[in-house]
């Protein structure tokens, strides 16, 4: 499924150190998930373990990270040699990965990006909803659809651009193109309606669902200006999203 990310393990990590991932994408993401004291959390499509960590010394009591890419979860190891925080790391697909555990939260960023057929979100959506306690939450960031393409752009200054080859349908290919400063490098995330995103939920069970508009942290705004973030907020290049089981 998706991109081989054994071949750009170590650029990707590099890309976590944009500013936009730290005072749009992380802001975003921990505001929604709000206080993780002593909360189990699975943590799917963990790459390197970016975000793992972080659950754990915002207090979560138990987290588990699961990615695909053994040379991604060599990384977190690794990382987790080095500074043992007690995450427990698993090479699995989300498509099949069925019920590992019980979990207060699952969370994912930029996992649902790589389903490129109806199916297969469901059976994402399926593996997220099986392995949540009743009351659990689904929290994750996400590429936003409902971006215009004439704004794929925008983002340059912000280290990424967006783009495509045909016109927006379910299944269209949508190219990132990173730009670190060693060097640039690409992936395909896929492009699903918002439509499609909310019956593949509502199918597995989740009964409450929330979008999250992106947001920028003070810091982010004193360090360079609320002008430099404006087409991140006007053009939304990312999304949050928020179920309930």
């Amino acid at each position: 499924m998706g991109t081989d990310y054994s071949n750009i393990a170590q650029q990707y990590k590099k890309s976590k150190e944009l500013p936009i991932r730290l005072h749009v994408e992380a802001y975003t993401y921990f505001n929604m998930l709000g206080d993780l004291g002593r909360k189990s959390v699975l943590d799917l499509a963990c790459g390197e373990g970016f975000y793992t960590r972080q659950f754990k010394r915002k207090g979560a009591f138990r987290v588990v990270g699961v990615d695909i890419s053994e040379t991604m979860i060599e990384l977190a190891t690794q990382q987790e040699t080095k500074e043992p925080l007690s995450i427990e790391y698993i090479v699995g697909d989300v498509l099949e990965l069925g019920e590992i555990g019980s979990f207060d939260l699952v969370v994912a960023s930029y996992l649902l990006n790589y389903a490129q057929t109806q199916e297969q979100l469901l059976k994402m959506c399926q593996s997220i909803f099986v392995n949540l306690k009743p009351g659990g939450r689904f929290v994750t960031i996400n590429n936003n659809s409902e971006q215009p393409p004439a704004s794929y752009l925008t983002s340059e200054k912000y280290g990424f651009i967006k783009s495509i080859d045909e016109p927006l349908q379910e299944g269209t290919p949508i190219r990132y193109t990173i730009f670190t400063d060693e060097e640039t490098f690409s992936f395909d995330n896929y492009y699903l309606s918002t439509a499609t995103y909310e019956w593949a939920f509502r199918s597995v069970g989740f009964n409450k669902l929330r979008w999250q508009k992106l947001m920028v942290s003070p810091e982010g705004v004193r360090e360079f200006g609320q002008a430099f973030w404006q087409d991140c907020l006007d053009y939304q290049p990312m999304i949050g999203i928020e179920c309930l089981k």
